[in-house]
């Protein structure tokens, strides 16, 4: 049975099975993972509390999207923690983050970039962890689950157009405070590494725009997301626009060329009219008494 196959009979008992949490999911699973990501978390470019030391993890949620039992190649585990860390007056609370851990005997070279560590006790004991991320094999697992829409474990996939296969995914590192693979230079999904409650508007607001009609903006093709009364968004599926660049870059462009930019600034202008014009008429603003 080939890689890919065999993900999919995993993914396929994993969702038969996601009503139930798998018992390696459990209280012992953080504490074993809790060294390593006290050593790896503060290292990524999205963790935003840098600078202040993290005195511990607290488990928000964790969903097997793939055994990890070893049986069938990787696993893959969704985790969603709280990292504890001395708050400042202007910032209450502590940041919850999305890592998807994959979950290996041993990490081949080509992965060795991803390493978070290899677990000494608890129900991982002996295995390497990593960033799954950066695993073509878990990376395509992720756009399966959209073909798929529904619930596995704590999570919710939603979709608004059929998803087609064999999209070779790769990571964009460009990005600061998230994570993005791109499948196949058709889709960018980008994952979101600091969660809040609430739709987050990177979903939000190209969804109203497609509602007005507006293709200003690329729809979402699909999400996913924790429910709750406050759902957390966690990702966001959209048409990857190969090639494209802001206005800025197209200003710089211009210039450099000693050409015109004028009937370029005049159609950014005209765009983002359209933009605001739709997002007016979906989300509109009322008036407060009095004001006009």
């Amino acid at each position: 049975m080939s890689e890919a196959a065999s993900t999919h009979v995993a993914l396929a008992k994993s969702t038969r099975n996601s009503a139930t949490t798998s018992s390696t999911v459990d209280g012992a699973l953080l504490p074993s993972l809790a060294p390593l990501l006290h050593e790896w978390l503060p290292r990524q470019r999205w963790f935003a509390g840098k600078g202040r030391p993290v005195t511990g993890f607290a488990l928000v949620s964790a969903t097997e999207m793939l055994p990890l039992d070893g049986t069938a190649g990787p696993g893959l585990l969704h985790l969603l923690v709280r990292a504890q860390q001395p708050s400042p007056s202007t910032r209450p609370g502590d940041d919850c983050y999305q890592i998807l851990i994959g979950v290996r005997s041993s990490l081949p070279t080509t992965l060795a970039a991803a390493l978070i560590g290899r677990v000494e006790r608890g129900p991982l004991a002996g295995r390497t962890v990593y960033d799954a991320l950066h695993d073509p094999r878990l990376a395509d697992l992720l756009l399966e689950r959209f073909r798929r829409p529904g619930t596995l474990g704590s999570l919710r996939f939603e979709r608004t157009a059929a998803i087609p296969a064999g999209l070779a995914p790769r990571v964009l590192d460009a990005e600061q405070s998230n994570s993005s693979l791109v499948y196949g230079d058709a889709y960018i999904l980008k994952i979101f590494r600091r969660v809040f409650p609430g739709t987050n508007p990177d979903l939000e607001l190209p969804l109203a725009l497609a509602r007005e009609g507006c293709e200003r903006v690329p729809a979402p093709i699909a999400w996913f997301e924790a429910p709750g009364p406050e759902p957390l968004t966690l990702g966001v599926l959209q048409p990857f626009l190969h090639g494209a660049r802001d206005g800025w870059q197209l200003a710089l462009t211009a210039l450099t060329a000693g050409r015109d930019f004028v009937p370029e600034a005049r159609a950014l202008g005209r765009a983002t009219a359209e933009v605001h014009t739709a997002l007016a008429a979906a989300l509109p603003t009322p008036a407060l008494h009095g004001t006009q």
